[in-house]
């Protein structure tokens, strides 16, 4: 396999972000919302992972004081099982770390179990339920938070 490169999103990646966004999620961000996101919301970071100069996978966050709300992240279907949304989490919870966050949240489907041991396997933990939060079927997320170290 080829290496892969994490690097931070523009918004050049929006189209490859948005069709990611439809092969992984029921209801998918817009082609717009994305384009907003990348280029001009000044609380987005993105960053995508990237093979065989082919953005395969992203995540993406909203940077609000010295807290991340991860807002997604998705790898696409034929990548998966290779530790890619490992390293984009990875980086992604490196980074910002490194840049003052002190504090990381994400909302994660309860039947996404795979998601689940990831997010558990980097120090996230359930901490509150978001009753009928997706609006496909309903269904409960899990609020899970990954605390930093206190000055």
């Amino acid at each position: 396999m080829a290496d892969m490169i994490i690097r931070q999103a523009d918004v050049g990646d929006a189209e490859a972000i948005y069709q990611i966004e439809r092969l992984c999620f029921p209801d998918p961000w817009s082609r717009d919302s994305l384009i907003y996101e990348l280029g001009e919301n000044p609380r987005a970071f993105y960053i995508v992972a990237v093979l065989d100069e082919k953005v395969v996978g992203y995540a993406g966050m909203w940077w609000i004081e010295d807290e991340g709300h991860i807002t997604n992240v998705a790898v696409m279907p034929g990548y998966r099982n290779r530790k890619i949304g490992q390293g984009i989490v990875d980086v992604m919870l490196d980074f910002t770390s490194g840049e003052g966050i002190r504090h990381h949240t994400l909302e994660v489907r309860r039947s996404n179990e795979a998601a689940i041991k990831l997010y558990e396997k980097m120090g996230f933990r359930t901490e509150g339920v978001r009753r009928g939060y997706y609006l496909n079927n309903g269904e409960d997320a899990l609020i899970m938070w990954r605390h930093g170290q206190s000055d």
